[in-house]
Order: C-alpha cells, then sequence, then structure tokens
C-alpha cells in the first residue's frame, strides 16, 4: 500500500515533536538545579539551550525530512491506493494535535495581558510556552496541508500534489524552527528584563535620600524567573559610610521583595562623573 508523503511527513514530524517536549522537561529539570561554585548564577540558561536544540530539531529532522519526501514524491508520483486508511489518521491527528493546540494556547494567553502575540514573544523570558505554541501550530498547520493535498491528489488524479503538499510542510516547518532559532538565541545571549522592572528600580533608588543620582541600572536574565541587577549609584559625598550601607541594604530589600525574579543584586557607588 502506497502511503501520503505528506502523512509520513506529519508522521515524522510527530515523532520529532514527542522528542521535542522530552529535551523541553530535560531543560526545564536541569534548569532547577541550585548554584555551586562552578555555576555561582545557577543552571536557568539550561532551559534556553534545550529550546535552541529543539529548534535545531525541527528544522534538521522535520523539516529535511519532509522537503526530502516530497521533492522524492513530486520527481516520481505514486498514487495513494488506499486514502480511506490516510483520511482516517490525518482526522484523528488533527483532533489530537487540536486539543493540544488548545491546551498550549490557554497557557500562552495567561501570559498576554493585554498585549498581542508578536508583543508577547518578545517580551516573554520563558520560551516554553511559545515553544510549544509553534510546533502545535506548525502540526495543525501541516496536517491540514497534507489532508488538502491527499483531497487534491485524489480529486484531480495528480498524485503529484501529495508531494507538493509534503513540501509545503517542509516549508512550514522550516520557517517555524528559523523563528524559534531566532528568539531562543537572543535569550541564551542574555536578554534584559522587562523595561518597567528597569523603570522601577530606577525610581525606588532615586527617592532615596542618600543618593545624588542613578547612573546605571543593568539586568540580566540568567532564567526565565532569574534577574542578575546591578546597580551604580552616587552617593552624597559627605555621606557617613555606615549610612550608605543603610541605603543599600533597604533599596536591596525593597528591590528583591517587589521583583521575586531578581534573585542577585549587586549595587556600586560611583561618582556621576566616572560614568561619563
Amino acid at each position: 500500500i502506497t502511503g501520503s508523503a505528506a502523512m509520513m511527513s506529519e508522521g515524522i514530524h510527530s515523532v520529532v515533536g514527542t522528542g521535542n517536549q522530552v529535551l523541553l522537561l530535560y531543560g526545564m529539570k536541569r534548569a532547577e538545579r541550585p548554584a555551586n561554585e562552578r555555576f555561582p548564577f545557577g543552571h536557568g540558561k539550561e532551559v534556553y539551550f534545550w529550546c535552541f536544540v529543539v529548534a535545531i530539531m525541527i528544522f534538521a529532522l522535520g523539516a529535511g525530512v519532509s522537503l526530502y519526501e516530497g521533492v522524492h514524491r513530486t520527481l516520481h508520483p505514486e498514487p495513494v491506493t488506499n486514502p480511506i486508511v490516510n483520511y482516517v489518521v490525518l482526522t484523528a491527528a488533527m483532533i489530537f494535535e487540536g486539543a493540544a493546540w488548545y491546551f498550549a494556547w490557554r497557557e500562552f494567553k495567561k501570559s498576554m495581558r493585554g498585549r498581542g502575540i508578536r508583543e508577547t514573544i518578545r517580551a516573554s523570558k520563558d520560551p516554553t510556552t511559545f515553544v510549544v505554541l509553534f510546533e502545535d501550530s506548525a502540526a495543525m498547520l501541516g496536517l491540514l496541508v497534507a489532508l488538502i493535498g491527499l483531497i487534491l491528489s485524489q480529486a484531480l488524479e495528480l498524485p503529484v500534489l501529495d508531494g507538493v503538499a509534503s513540501i509545503g510542510i517542509g516549508l512550514i516547518l522550516a520557517v517555524t524552527a528559523i523563528m524559534l532559532a531566532i528568539r531562543t538565541k537572543s535569550l541564551l545571549i542574555g536578554e534584559s528584563a522587562d523595561p518597567n522592572i528597569v523603570a522601577d528600580v530606577r525610581r525606588r533608588a532615586a527617592s532615596i535620600n542618600a543618593v545624588e543620582a542613578v547612573n546605571q541600572v543593568l539586568t540580566l536574565h540568567m532564567g526565565p524567573h532569574h534577574v542578575l541587577l546591578t546597580v551604580t549609584l552616587d552617593f552624597q559625598n559627605d555621606l557617613p559610610a555606615g549610612d550608605m550601607e543603610q541605603a543599600i541594604d533597604r533599596l536591596t530589600r525593597e528591590i528583591k521583595e517587589c521583583h521575586q525574579d531578581i534573585t542577585h543584586v549587586f549595587i556600586e557607588a560611583e561618582s556621576e562623573r566616572a560614568e561619563s
């Protein structure tokens, strides 16, 4: 029995998708490991690394095999001799993938907070939410393309359309993988915290009487919920060392109480002239 090339491509993507979910879970587990002497800021970036690996897997295996199968079936078309089986499998797959997509969308929607999809993805520091949504969306689009390709190849008696559908699935997976790789690469290199957090830290620092000026507020995500913060402040010139320590301690406690994702705070005394 000759099966649909598009359906075979989707089957390969399903296997890759299952493996990718295992990798995501593995990355999340590794990221929870506590800090040690070798990794003093923890292992939070592990989840970024494994999300990047997932993007590579989608591109190399999912897109690569689909494109190869599609080109092969386009150059050497073969009719699907038992389409009923393919229709049943595709329909069942769409139902299961649709349910998975719904739950992924529901989780992603919680993080939108009135923002658009693009803005939410750019602002998110937890790639597991949008990686799953992207992969499930690509799966749903791929299944739709596979179904359309199978229907048209049967109705028009053009088996070459089945190969074209497989190429379409490969292109969908390739675009998805590239988008995920670009986003997770940015997180892996190191992104700053939300601008609202930076602005709030600056405001709190400026409100301390002992502070003449706030020079810099630098942040770096070491994981989805692990932010490193460095603040350089210009204190009053005649301020006693004890009062400076109290001001730094007060600011540190306020920041950590209001922003639980900020796990490490470094405050440095530096004159405003030195900043320029």
